[in-house]
């Protein structure tokens, strides 16, 4: 194959993956509820590797998730050299999950005070073992109220806030349409949270993108900020000193629906697929799934240079500039080089 995936395996290329939903089921084979194929994690590791994704971030969404994140990471690590200093993981509560939080007392049978002392404790432990790198995924999304009201997602975000200037862990953030509020609430945390932190996924303006740029923060590039043109003259405007690179998988992959769709149409030539089939794996649906294949509607690490390609071609940039800022950036924020302590 030519093209993307040319570029994408170049040896001199490096990527961190700063948002991937390791835990989620969809890479046990499970999806709506249903066992459809084995857990592959494995091969999700290897194909990362194999495209030179050298660091992830693993994030999580509730205390429970952050607590089997940690241990996911932690084992893996234990397991095989391959993955030690791979996987690192965050700690917080999504704000679609923010009642997990506010009414804990009615759903785990413990207090928010006891709720939030349980995330400190597990932060001390991650910390402890060089894997936990970020407070998050915190913030608000008010696309999705029905998971929880403004009000709830409110409360969670500042509580949690005031964790994580305790512990001055960057941020991991999530802003859905509600940029004032975002921004508002978080401002002045800022001055006592001194490491920032990285809004990812962004899908916002040029104008809400620049406020955040303001206060310091990083934005984060996924196939979701790609979508419309006006994702794109966002990525045109984003300095790459302030670019970070993920996936969100298994979430958030480039579609044919999508205006970077487009960027990627010269590599495919004449195929009639998605992106993902620029890579050098088979790209199965579920129900067929076989060792070592990609799963169709299931994005993967290894998809990030298809991200990175995109955001090299708006900028009119190389690859390798975008990947070795973006890389840059993200081990810098996190602090990523310092060796894991899992022995």
């Amino acid at each position: 194959m030519s093209g993307t995936v040319s570029v994408a395996l170049r040896a001199s290329i490096r990527y961190v993956d700063i948002g991937i939903n390791l835990s989620d089921l969809q890479y046990s084979g499970v999806y709506h509820g249903r066992k459809v194929h084995d857990d592959d994690r494995l091969h999700v590791l290897d194909r990362a590797l194999q495209t030179n994704v050298t660091k992830m971030l693993v994030t999580s969404s509730s205390l429970h998730e952050a607590a089997d994140v940690l241990n996911l990471c932690t084992r893996l690590a234990k397991e095989s050299p391959s993955y030690h200093n791979l996987l690192y993981s965050t700690v917080g509560v999504h704000p679609c999950q923010a009642l997990d939080l506010t009414e804990s007392q009615s759903r785990h049978n413990m207090s928010s005070a006891e709720y939030i002392a349980q995330m400190d404790e597990l932060i001390h432990k991650g910390i402890s073992l060089g894997i936990v790198k970020a407070f998050g995924e915190i913030g608000l999304d008010y696309d999705r109220l029905h998971f929880a009201d403004k009000e709830a997602q409110i409360l969670a975000f500042k509580m949690q806030l005031d964790l994580a200037a305790k512990h001055n862990l960057p941020l991991f953030l999530h802003s859905r349409a509600a940029a004032h509020d975002f921004k508002t609430i978080l401002e002045p945390y800022l001055a006592k949270i001194t490491r920032g932190g990285v809004v990812h996924s962004f899908t916002g303006t040029v104008e809400e993108m620049q406020e955040l740029l303001d206060l310091g923060l990083y934005i984060g590039i996924n196939g979701c900020s790609l979508k419309t043109e006006e994702n794109l003259a966002v990525v045109r405007a984003l300095p790459l000193s302030r670019l970070m690179l993920e996936t969100d998988g298994p979430w958030c992959e480039i579609r044919p629906s999508h205006a970077s769709f487009k960027l990627h149409l010269a590599a495919l030539e004449s195929r009639p697929q998605k992106p993902s089939s620029l890579l050098p794996y088979p790209l199965v649906k579920k129900e067929k799934f076989t060792p070592g294949s990609m799963i169709s509607g299931r994005c993967e690490p290894c998809a990030i240079g298809l991200v990175a390609q995109v955001v090299a071609s708006v900028k009119e940039l190389s690859l390798e500039e975008v990947a070795l800022a973006a890389y840059q950036n993200s081990v810098d924020l996190f602090g990523l080089e310092e060796p894991q302590n899992i022995d």
